[in-house]
């Protein structure tokens, strides 16, 4: 097995020092998106999508060329990985092919064993689990808005027990927010998730709460975040979700509980009309449209960062050798 080199998987796998770096450099690179190109070569970067994808991808393609590197698509439909070839034989040979990968897929399984065997960074563009890469551009955009993260609370109302409310436990601990959930019984995050992020908010002051009153949740917030009810593969289940979680909905009456300066976001897709309305989604409060063009600088970010820690142990290993 290829010695392992760092990779982004989850959101705590950067520390509170850091995430922070990472989000100071993220602003360098938004301020000058030229004046970098750590990924001059060009490096190629093998960018995998398994699930359907419009920010991931172009955010993912610009980013890695204003790097100075080459976005290598791989169609992981073609590629079969895990079915025509295991995962472990694709890492060794993408491994050799490019100086990072970038994966967005199902099982956090499958991209952890790939960052075992790559022998070079890997980056979680999504996982069923975690959406590590959404969560700094949402960092990014709450510090571009408030100028500090740490102390903020945030509200996360409707579908908790997704990838995107696990990467809000642990990423948002990791700033030292207090991260409040909204959502009914049984859609929360998965509670080893909650656990760990205890663990980091003894660091960091950060915290997590869960209720299931969306207006307790919102009351005093400083950022309101919402998802899609019906995440990818869940659309069977449309019509039951949207019953369960329509007192979670955005509304202009619910934001008016949280503080008059907070902030809108969402990921995206959205559907306006039910997780959020569209007088929210498109007002004065929403940040959304920022938050979708952060993902560029987030992700350069953090491949950049990613990019020199390798050659660090690259240069470690090589002087190594020569004793």
């Amino acid at each position: 097995m290829t010695q392992a080199i760092r990779s982004f998987l989850a959101d705590d796998d950067l520390s509170p020092s850091e995430q922070a770096e990472v989000l100071e450099l993220a602003l360098a690179l938004k301020a000058d998106p030229y004046g970098a190109k750590p990924l001059a070569g060009p490096v190629s970067v093998a960018a995998i999508y398994d699930k359907p994808t419009l920010r991931t991808q172009s955010s993912f393609a610009a980013g890695i060329a204003e790097l100075g590197g080459y976005p290598l698509q791989v169609d992981g439909n073609l590629a079969g990985i895990g079915v025509r070839e295991s995962v472990p034989d694709v890492a060794r040979i993408l491994g050799r092919q490019v100086g990072m990968i970038v994966w967005r897929t199902f099982g956090q399984d499958k991209i952890t064993e790939l960052a075992a065997y790559a022998g070079v960074p890997v980056v979680n563009a999504l996982t069923d689990d975690y959406h590590p890469c959404q969560l700094l551009a949402d960092l990014l955009t709450v510090k571009e808005q408030k100028g500090t993260l740490a102390g903020l609370t945030v509200a996360f109302l409707g579908d908790a027990a997704c990838n995107m409310g696990n990467s809000w436990a642990l990423a948002g601990v990791t700033a030292g927010m207090q991260v409040r959930f909204g959502a009914p019984e049984g859609y929360l995050p998965d509670e080893a998730v909650l656990a760990r992020a205890a663990e980091i908010g003894k660091i960091t002051g950060g915290s997590t709460s869960c209720d299931h009153d969306p207006v307790k949740i919102v009351a005093g917030a400083d950022v309101v975040v919402t998802d899609t009810w019906v995440s990818m593969g869940k659309e069977d289940e449309a019509a039951a979700r949207t019953a369960v979680f329509q007192p979670y909905a955005v509304t202009s009456e619910l934001v008016s509980h949280a503080k008059p300066d907070a902030i809108v976001m969402h990921c995206l897709p959205a559907y306006r009309g039910k997780e959020i309305d569209a007088e929210v989604l498109d007002g004065p409060q929403s940040v959304i449209w920022d938050e979708a063009e952060n993902r560029r600088h987030a992700q350069k970010a953090i491949m950049a960062w990613l990019w020199q820690q390798s050659e660090v142990q690259r240069r470690t290993r090589q002087e190594a050798s020569r004793r």
